[in-house]
């Protein structure tokens, strides 16, 4: 059985039509891209599969489950974790608290008893600490479990969000543009700690990413998106030669 399936996804925004008919199967332990021109849909489809659109039409199968509709946390807690185009970190709250709130759908305790700190909340905090530092040192983030995410150098802040979304233990993990706005000597190093993670953790990934090189070392299937329809599904060496994907993003005269 599939991991993700989704079948005859579409959204819109009023009368643009930003997705048609979509489709995307993900089997387990796979590490797939989703790639395409600016504007393409590929951040509606996260948004979609997240809960943070609802879908016009469609079906969003997870773990054999539905989730077509389900509110984002629920959806989190269902064993999704992503990041963002644009990072979203909670820039006053150090590094360490970041990565805690990475595991926030998975606390046991009620309002009552953190609000009079019970054994219970005392025992399960220590559990989420250890833990979140565990994921500090794996990112090499632990000399900043004190410092305001805000203070982070830019590669460094990519790196502790996908650390923050690792801490809820997702089977699916969706990075969008994790290499964004990285220099070439942190775009390897991200490559080499992806390809580690997806491995260590036993995750499967959909990747969207700009950078072809990270496509190329990453993924072992694309799926290319253009104007919200699928024009290619295969593999990233033959999409770089496919007329379609080569107009999508040069143009029909070869420039971009």
């Amino acid at each position: 059985m599939a991991l993700l399936h989704i079948s005859d996804l579409s959204h819109r925004f009023g009368g643009l039509q930003a997705l048609a008919d979509f489709f995307l199967t993900l089997e387990g332990g796979s590490l797939v891209g989703l790639i395409g021109p600016n504007g393409a849909g590929k951040t509606t489809v996260f948004n979609l599969i997240t809960g943070v659109y609802r879908p016009t039409t469609g079906r969003i199968m997870f773990a054999g489950q539905e989730i077509t509709g389900w509110p984002s946390h629920r959806i989190m807690a269902a064993g999704l974790g992503r990041t963002f185009q644009n990072i979203r970190l909670f820039k006053d709250l150090n590094a360490l608290d970041n990565i805690r709130l990475g595991a926030f759908s998975h606390y046991g305790y009620s309002f009552f008893q953190a609000l009079c700190r019970t054994a219970s909340f005392r025992r399960q905090e220590q559990q989420f600490t250890s833990r979140a530092l565990e994921m500090l040192d794996r990112f090499g983030l632990r000399k900043y479990a004190q410092t305001p995410a805000r203070n982070l150098p830019y590669g460094e802040q990519r790196r502790l969000e996908i650390a923050r979304a690792l801490m809820s233990r997702p089977r699916l993990l969706l990075l969008d543009e994790p290499a964004a706005g990285m220099n070439q000597a942190e775009t390897v190093a991200l490559v080499k700690l992806l390809r580690e993670l997806w491995q260590e953790f036993q995750l499967t990934i959909l990747l969207i990413e700009h950078h072809m090189g990270v496509v190329l070392d990453l993924c072992q299937r694309v799926q290319v998106l253009d104007f919200g329809a699928t024009i290619f599904d295969g593999s990233p060496q033959e999409a770089q030669q496919h007329p379609q994907v080569l107009e999508a993003y040069l143009g029909k005269d070869g420039e971009e």
